[in-house]
């Protein structure tokens, strides 16, 4: 292994401010409710709304800024997310009447979730494509509520119209314009306008990250998301053109987003950061991009694609593809958020519209999660009937284990039974 470009250390994050400002807003909504949601909305978004939910009239004048055009995009984009999510929704499936012993019934149930909250950050760009992500799979696991929180654009009282369109069309029950930390405690604790909710799932900027840490517990949340991520595997047969874009589609989200290149060919790194330097002279978004790509982009030499895949999933990145003649290397890699196979499936269109979910972990937290889908809406829980013969059949090893154990009113939930309805 050789770095033909290697990346800079990540700088650590000044976490005892943050962690004290954000722990400082979710107590002040915890105790004034909506008096802080407002101040805090105010001082960091310029919206001076009271009303915090918003309205059917200002979802339908926000459709009405769409040409038909944007619309059908949401629509054609949301169907395809829908279709994938209702054939991942069949694949749980509740379990009945397995019986481990004469008797015994057992099972488990596949429940939706009552009521989740989903997060659609609105900070550098309206990430309408994410409310279609978050709320499209609560609604096909059965989530009765969904509530969507945005942050209005900045100095006014709307959240973006595409944003607020595609919660709409991805069906969100109650659409609060509330942004920040703010929204995550008031979705997490409650206040006066806005009832709690049992999950919250989106990405945000490290203190909407920092925020649902450390409300979680009062509610569940998907994961903690860091800075974007793209690795792509690639041989001497991938087009250095394609695999340069793809590396500046992630960098332009952050200036810490990280674009990784493990090749086989010296050759195709070298085109690679040729490409990239070539394509930020007309990107709009250079800025960040190149600040990105310069100080975190990174590409790995392999010996050969057995050592790329062990690379990656080492590094264990949000987005991983695979850009060779044979493509036979992806049944080797097992720590990704998402895989993209061949050089046509770009890594974009799972961000917008292929169907699979673009809210994924980073930070190497696929080596233990993956990203949201259908069943991040739902939870199984097991559930048993006894008869008699049951009963007396394992009341006897209940009762000994319980007694091992010295937990003797255990012992004697057993031992009762066996005498009163033995």
């Amino acid at each position: 292994m050789e770095y033909l470009k290697r990346a800079a250390e990540r700088p650590a994050e000044e976490t005892s401010a943050r962690d004290r400002s954000v722990a400082e807003i979710i107590r002040a909504v915890r105790e004034r409710g909506d008096n802080a949601v407002l101040d805090y909305n105010t001082k960091f978004d310029g919206n001076t709304r009271k009303l915090f939910r918003v309205t059917r009239e200002e979802i339908d004048a926000a459709r009405a800024q769409l040409t038909a055009g944007e619309l059908s995009d949401l629509e054609e984009a949301h169907r395809n997310i829908r279709a994938f999510a209702e054939k991942q929704r069949e694949c749980l499936k509740s379990l009945e009447n397995v019986s481990v012993i004469p008797g015994a019934y057992l099972g488990h149930r596949v429940i939706p979730l009552a009521a989740v909250g989903c997060y659609v950050p609105g900070g550098s760009y309206p990430l309408f494509s994410t409310a279609l992500m978050l709320i499209t799979p609560a609604k096909v696991a059965g989530v009765k509520r969904v509530v969507a929180c945005a942050p209005t654009e900045k100095g006014t009282q709307q959240i973006n119209a595409k944003t607020l369109a595609a919660m709409d069309v991805a069906g969100a029950d109650e659409i609060y314009a509330v942004g920040g930390v703010q929204a995550i405690a008031a979705m997490a604790w409650g206040t006066e306008q806005i009832s709690p909710v049992d999950k919250i799932v989106g990405p945000g900027n490290q203190y909407v990250a920092e925020a649902k840490r450390q409300c979680y517990g009062q509610v569940g949340i998907d994961f903690v998301a860091g800075p974007s991520e793209v690795l792509a595997i690639c041989d001497d047969s991938a087009d250095p053109e394609i695999v340069a874009a793809d590396m500046l589609a992630q960098s332009e989200h952050d200036k810490l987003a990280k674009g990784i290149v493990v090749t086989t060919s010296r050759k195709l790194g070298e085109a690679v950061m040729a490409a990239v330097k070539r394509q930020l002279e007309v990107l709009p978004t250079r800025a960040i991009a190149e600040a990105s790509w310069n100080t975190y982009g990174t590409v790995i030499l392999a010996d050969d694609l057995d050592e790329a895949a062990k690379i990656a999933n080492e590094i264990a990145p949000e987005h991983l593809e695979v850009v060779t003649r044979d493509t036979s290397v992806a049944d080797k890699l097992v720590n990704f958020g998402s895989l993209f196979i061949g050089e046509e499936t770009g890594e974009v269109f799972g961000d917008y519209a292929s169907g699979t979910n673009h809210s994924l972990p980073t930070l190497r937290a696929s080596r233990y999660t993956g990203g949201v889908w259908v069943g991040t809406f739902l939870k199984v829980c097991t559930y048993q009937h006894y008869t008699r013969e049951a009963m007396m059949a394992t009341a006897p090893l209940v009762s000994r284990m319980a007694e091992g154990e010295g937990l003797m009113a255990h012992k004697n939930a057993a031992d009762i039974r066996m005498k009163r309805l033995g």
